[in-house]
């Protein structure tokens, strides 16, 4: 290649420099967010700071990271709360930042929540921008932010620092960097029991290189198909020299290996350590969920939730509403798979809907339950990229003005669990 040819192809900017656009428009969202918030608590003479760091799982977590595990509440019906429900990572960077600064433990779940939801808008963007594109990874990053749930990013509990994590173990997974996929997914295990679709991902991508890679070697004179980035339309994986499973060739295998038996220490180590603590062995850790009436039943608990709504008016339209939101779940996840997602995305996607969707909890908490399942927003992303700007800016507003009025509705009302 000439010089001149050299010249004509810009370098891209470093990823975080890419990002800031992204994530400059995330702040604002969640600063809007966070002033409707304070001044309908005003006017309800509540307080927004005891919303945000002081009630439901926020209290739980200040618990563990103050006093430790142990501490149950029995109710009268027979159901026993065990903190050990809940994963230590979150408890442990309170405990760490109240070491550290003069903060008291809730305001430090507060400071790591913030800090991890822009970790998570970052990673976000890294995984949109890889796949297709700064301006769908400002989307992405900007339609995450208007969720209508999305004020429980700025709380103190742990989908923010477990969202964070999963995108970037993902992105590590797709720039085929294993050891750091791995070590991102043993810690995304430690925050959430969703962990196990980080780790599934990682897995399932590694396993997928494997294969590939045998296959390659077994077929003379074949050769690792190529791109070249940047050639790729808004909506189409940019793969450059990376295959839809993230792996780099030429990436040793050890890596791979090292990343795979890396990625489930985290969930696993906790689940058997409450096992071990509670004397109920290896499943241990399901009693204590028993406990809190959380299981998997393939989604029949939620099925006859949703049909209860539907004896009566206006309880159907909640019943209505609630059917035509797990319909477009499932639709997005449709346009995920025929538009090709790689398959550690649409892994990571499948199993967060399984386990959001089909678990017999509580169901007020599924709507936060599924935030972390970014990569069905990819498709819409790519949707808003494709518009002019004057119409994309304003749907977006609109979204984020949303999204402020809702989050403060819905945390001075019934709110989280």
């Amino acid at each position: 290649m000439s010089d001149l040819e050299t010249r004509a192809v810009p370098a891209r900017a470093p990823l975080l420099r890419r990002a800031v656009p992204a994530l400059l428009g995330y702040a604002a969202v969640r600063a809007l967010g966070l002033a409707v918030l304070a001044g309908w608590s005003a006017a309800r003479g509540k307080s927004a700071h005891t919303l945000l760091t002081a009630r439901w799982d926020s209290l739980w977590y200040t618990r563990v990271a103050e006093l430790g595990y142990g501490y149950e509440v029995r109710l009268p019906n027979g159901d026993v709360h065990s903190n050990l429900a809940f994963f230590p990572l979150l408890p442990w960077l309170e405990r760490l930042l109240h070491a550290l600064a003069p903060l008291s433990y809730a305001d430090a779940g507060f400071v790591v929540s913030l800090s991890a939801s822009l970790a998570a808008a970052a990673g976000i963007f890294a995984v949109a921008d890889r796949l297709y594109g700064p301006r769908t990874g400002f989307f992405a990053v900007l339609l995450w932010a208007v969720l209508p749930v999305g004020i429980v990013q700025s709380m103190a509990y742990s989908e923010s620092l477990f969202t964070a994590l999963a995108a970037w173990s993902l992105y590590a997974v797709l720039a085929g960097r294993w050891v750091s996929a791995g070590v991102l997914a043993a810690l995304a295990g430690l925050t959430r029991p969703v962990g196990a679709a980080v780790v599934a991902a990682v897995w399932t991508a590694a396993v997928i290189s494997f294969v590939r890679e045998r296959g390659t070697r077994h077929a003379p004179g074949a050769h690792p198909a190529t791109r070249a980035p940047g050639g790729h339309a808004p909506d189409t994986p940019a793969l450059g020299a990376h295959g839809p499973g993230g792996d780099a060739p030429g990436a040793p295998a050890w890596r791979r290996a090292l990343g795979m038996l890396l990625a489930p220490l985290g969930a696993a180590g906790y689940v058997l350590w409450v096992g071990h603590r509670t004397g109920a062995g290896p499943l241990g850790y399901l009693d204590v969920q028993a406990g809190w009436r959380n299981g998997f039943d393939g989604g029949y608990a939620f099925a006859r939730f949703v049909a209860g709504r539907l004896t009566s008016f206006p309880s159907a339209l909640a019943g209505l509403g609630l059917i035509a939101g797990v319909a477009l779940l499932i639709w997005l996840y449709v346009i995920c798979v025929r538009r090709r997602q790689p398959p550690a995305l649409l892994v990571y996607t499948g199993v967060v809907l399984a386990l959001a969707l089909c678990a017999s909890s509580y169901f007020g908490s599924k709507p936060r339950l599924l935030m972390p399942a970014f990569p069905l927003l990819l498709p819409l992303a790519c949707a808003l990229a494709r518009r002019r700007p004057p119409v994309a800016a304003l749907v977006t507003a609109g979204l984020a003005g949303v999204a402020a009025v809702y989050g403060a509705f819905w945390l001075n009302g019934s709110g989280p669990p």
